[in-house]
């Protein structure tokens, strides 16, 4: 069944997540490649795009068959936002989402984030001065309230639709628990039943079995994958239940640097690769002694030598 968020066509209900430090354009590629039926850069603030921050333009590169792809943007400002989405560098993404959903302490000090399921008027606006500045579909990311005695989510969705998004994408945790607990997929499956905009499923969801539970418990139209692609950009395949895909960890990992080469000096690739790092080489190729050692390097050619010398052994 194809699933729709407004005029954009998924090429499949499971989504990878926008997250900060490893939302970048190879993943991302791979991510799509192996099934995700969309991605989302990491967020973006839109104050720094209206300061033509160089740091924040960086996040927007893209790849040509990257398709379909949605850029995450954030802020409290209604006036700001609503700028970012007519910004020339959003052109190239077929769909924006408005993030109100991080924890991050500061992100929520600023108003930010997860910050505006306290002020759920001013998140209706900046919802609203998005989509009338747009014709791209409008999306929000939130969570299921603050904190356990202040939970919203059902408010905030009908809120959501009514304000014009096209679709939403509920976190099962509150802001207070960040990633710790487990999420609540009773208020999700709520939320479902409150709206008619697609939703989609946030948190806990690592396999296959997970996946199936979860669109079976709670109704939603898709789930949204983080952590679990992690190092693991396969897992879009896996949950999908495709059988005939192969995955080369070496080849997924000189993908990720060399494509990022491409675009971003070799000191950033190597310093901003160790998070990626750390998670290719854990579970099934679990390796302390060589990313130690990549640790400490700074250059792409010593440390392509010890991926290939760990990998002719694996």
């Amino acid at each position: 069944m194809s699933i729709f968020i407004k005029n954009v066509e998924l090429k499949s209900n499971i989504i990878l997540a926008p997250m900060a430090g490893f939302s970048d354009i190879a993943f991302r590629n791979m991510c799509l490649k192996y099934g995700a039926g969309l991605v989302c850069t990491e967020m973006v603030s839109s104050k720094a795009l209206h300061y033509k921050n160089k740091k924040t333009e960086d996040l927007l590169f893209t790849l040509e068959d990257e398709i379909p792809k949605a850029v995450q943007i954030f802020g409290h400002e209604p006036e700001i936002m609503a700028e970012a989405c007519k910004n020339p560098l959003l052109d190239k993404f077929d769909i924006i989402d408005i993030n109100m959903g991080c924890p991050a302490r500061k992100i929520t000090s600023n108003g930010d984030g997860s910050a505006l399921l306290k002020n759920i008027d001013l998140a209706r606006e900046i919802i609203s001065s998005c989509v009338k500045a747009t014709e791209k579909p409008i999306t929000v990311k939130f969570r299921i309230g603050y904190d356990e005695n202040h939970l919203c989510a059902v408010e905030f969705a009908k809120m959501c639709e009514e304000a014009g998004a096209s679709a939403i994408t509920v976190h099962g945790r509150t802001t207070k628990q960040g990633y710790s607990g487990k999420s609540d997929f009773e208020i999700i499956k709520q939320v479902k039943q409150a709206v008619k905009i697609p939703v989609f499923a946030n948190g806990d969801c690592k396999s296959r079995e997970d996946y199936l539970e979860i669109l079976k418990f709670t109704g939603v139209d898709g789930v949204m994958v983080g952590r679990a692609s992690l190092g693991c950009p396969e897992v879009f395949a896996k949950m999908l239940g495709k059988t005939s895909f192969e995955v080369n960890k070496l080849e997924q990992i000189l993908y990720h640097y060399e494509t990022m080469l491409q675009f971003y000096s070799e000191r950033y690739v190597v310093l901003y690769m160790r998070s990626h790092m750390a998670c290719y080489l854990s579970g099934e190729y679990k390796n302390t002694d060589a990313l130690l050692r990549i640790l400490k390097l700074t250059s792409y050619k010593e440390i392509k030598e010890i991926i290939l010398g760990l990998f002719d052994k694996v």
